[in-house]
């Protein structure tokens, strides 16, 4: 079985929705997404955040194959908001730390641990993490795959696709839960461009026993095949120096 994950092309956050070189993001996703489902995978179901930027992605990749994706609540962005250690005027998204204060504590770093930070306990992450995590669960045991411990139990073994348009803290959710690693080092350590394509697929290596891999993470084939420079949302100044990058 495959999961397909498809962050949003470049977002207009102030109308959720994209800009205009999301637009062209999202047609060029389009005609690699066609080429994927015709020669590459069993599509099985497609899901889709109820957030604009998502549905419009998705529109242009499912309106040409006649398709229209099953809307999930818990695909919308992670929304889960802390107090920043050093914002002290509003809350900010859980991932958007800076690595100086949460870095030195290990407990970021461990599957079971991540969460018990006071940051995190404050802003109930965990119970959000939970139910994105749980509905994820119930999804792939209607395709199949059911939950046991750390890996799943193929009840009806496929080699199926499902598609999922979201986002990128959202997406980081997901491989946290699949890969058993903490959401921390996902959020901080790794960033998925707009528009790109992130791939896992099961591994049964024993029969009746699942594990997920990542196959490919973030792909931007489409954008590089368009001449279309990927965009920088997810992420902040490569060096302090670069005045034009964002800083915080």
């Amino acid at each position: 079985m495959q999961i397909m994950i498809i962050r949003h092309a470049d977002p207009d956050y102030t109308i959720d929705s994209l800009t205009p070189k999301g637009h062209r993001e999202a047609a060029l996703l389009s005609k690699r997404f066609a080429e994927i489902v015709k020669n590459e995978i069993t599509p099985a179901g497609y899901y889709v955040s109820p957030l604009g930027r998502a549905q419009l992605t998705a529109k242009y990749c499912l309106d040409p194959l006649g398709i229209v994706a099953e809307e999930k609540w818990w695909l919308r962005e992670f929304h889960a908001l802390i107090n920043r250690p050093d914002v002290k005027d509003r809350r900010k998204v859980t991932w958007d730390w800076l690595p100086e204060d949460w870095a030195n504590d290990e407990r970021f770093y461990q599957y079971d641990h991540w969460f018990e930070h006071e940051v995190m306990t404050e802003a109930h992450v965990k119970e959000e993490y939970d139910a994105v995590t749980g509905n994820l669960d119930q999804l792939l045991a209607e395709h199949g795959y059911v939950r046991d411990g750390h890996l799943y139990r193929p009840e009806k073994p496929n080699n199926d696709t499902i598609i999922f348009f979201c986002h990128f803290g959202l997406e980081c959710v997901l491989l946290s839960h699949l890969l058993n690693i903490s959401p921390m080092q996902l959020w901080h350590g790794t960033v998925a461009a707009p528009s790109s394509i992130t791939t896992l697929v099961t591994e049964e290596r024993r029969q009746g026993i699942a594990s997920w891999r990542m196959l490919r993470f973030g792909s931007i084939d489409h954008l590089v095949m368009g001449n279309e420079l990927p965009s920088t949302h997810a992420r902040f100044c490569e060096c302090y120096m670069n005045e034009e990058e964002r800083h915080d």
